[in-house]
């Protein structure tokens, strides 16, 4: 009798799961559309920006230097300070902790007219010393032209020009200049070269690029 009671249960279980339908069953699933979740869709995921609408940068978008990150690249690329920065640091974006608990970094008309000032004094004063150097290595802004005495820069090749900037641009902004950039920067110091002769301040000529290059975009961000 209990043998009977027990098989009509089990004969009942196995008739209620084929009703069901849904137990021990798989769902079919097209392989030429699968489905659109977090797995196989956009997921929440962020694109990154375009390159071609951040000057060719992949990822986030560029950022000022610091007021001491500032200092620290210009004593590097020029090898001496720029004498004014601690008194123009509050200008400049510094936080004082008193009303300004945070650095802005934001490229303001008023950091680029005291950045402006600061290059023409290192730069002026850096190729002005560079040119009493007859000794090439000795050299920060013109080391690649000739050994000895610095003469009419007007003199200089194609060749040379073009070395001396594909050098300063490494420098300065650690990629050298190329292609069409590095011909329209060729002509600016060509140009510079002939009114630096004209007043008789031949430095000026290297003092332009300087200004240029530190004042440029790529060497104020990163």
């Amino acid at each position: 009798m209990r043998r009977l009671l027990l098989l009509a249960l089990v004969a009942l279980g196995t008739a209620a799961c084929d009703q069901s339908g849904s137990s021990g069953t798989l769902t079919p699933v097209d392989v030429q559309q699968p489905p659109d979740d977090d797995l196989h869709g956009n997921g929440g995921v962020v694109p990154l920006p375009d390159p071609e609408q951040q000057d060719g940068r992949v990822g986030r978008s560029a950022r000022r230097l610091t007021v001491d990150q500032l200092g620290a690249s210009i004593q590097t690329a020029l090898g001496q300070p720029w004498s004014k920065l601690s008194s123009r640091a509050a200008s400049l974006g510094r936080a004082d902790y008193a009303l300004v608990n945070a650095e802005s970094t934001e490229a303001n008309l008023v950091f680029a007219k005291f950045l402006d000032d600061g290059a023409r004094e290192v730069c002026v004063a850096r190729a002005s010393a560079d040119l009493k150097l007859t000794v090439a290595k000795d050299r920060v802004l013109a080391r690649t032209l000739p050994e000895g005495t610095v003469g009419d820069l007007r003199k200089l090749t194609d060749a040379q020009v073009r070395e001396l900037l594909v050098y300063l641009s490494t420098r300065f902004w650690g990629s050298p200049l190329h292609d069409e950039e590095l011909t329209r920067w060729a002509g600016l110091f060509t140009q510079a070269a002939i009114r630096a002769e004209t007043i008789k301040k031949r430095d000026q000529a290297i003092a332009v690029l300087c200004i240029a290059m530190m004042t440029d975009s790529r060497f104020l961000t990163y």
